[in-house]
């Protein structure tokens, strides 16, 4: 299922590109998709110790964010975070796939959702059945408690746009 909508929203293309989003916007956009990545990174390497694809490229991500590497650069390293969630268990595939996201905000802006989402999916894959949904919500929040001032609106309004097309995971 894809994570990106068919039409791009011009407020999460870059204004260099035609949109509207500044490239501070954009930095904080990659910044708090890194941040959603993170607190769920330890779910992957409880299961992986040995493999640091995913903080790797967390890591890669805040180099972009500082100007220390160029967006190909951070694109290309969302492929090792892929790579390495590869057949894991949900929790740790999640948070793998959450780092590749987040790095990939780099490129395209929008990608900030679908780290916070796969970061949603390795909360709930990570607890019992019965409590998957309490989980998801309560990364949600903590998500949204984390969401810089500045594109605080924007990122909410766009988890209402797309909920559908990431798991409904944004749902209230």
């Amino acid at each position: 299922m894809p994570i990106l909508p068919k039409e791009r929203d011009p407020r999460l293309i870059t204004i260099r590109r035609g949109g509207t989003l500044t490239d501070e916007d954009h930095r904080l956009l990659a910044d708090w998709a890194l941040v959603c990545a993170e607190h769920v990174l330890p779910m992957f390497e409880e299961r992986q110790p040995g493999d640091s694809r995913p903080r790797d490229v967390i890591e890669i991500g805040r180099a972009w964010i500082r100007g220390e590497l160029r967006m190909t650069d951070a694109h290309n390293a969302a492929f090792q975070a892929n790579a390495a969630a590869r057949g894991m268990p949900d929790p740790a595939k999640f948070a793998a796939l959450s780092a590749g996201q987040a790095v990939a905000v780099a490129h395209v802006a929008a990608h900030d959702l679908g780290a916070a989402a796969y970061a949603i999916r390795a909360a709930g894959a990570n607890v019992p059945a019965d409590a998957a949904a309490h989980a998801r919500a309560e990364e949600r929040d903590w998500q949204r408690e984390r969401l810089p001032p500045a594109v605080r609106e924007l990122v909410l309004d766009d988890q209402r746009r797309r909920s559908a097309i990431c798991w409904h995971v944004f749902d209230d």
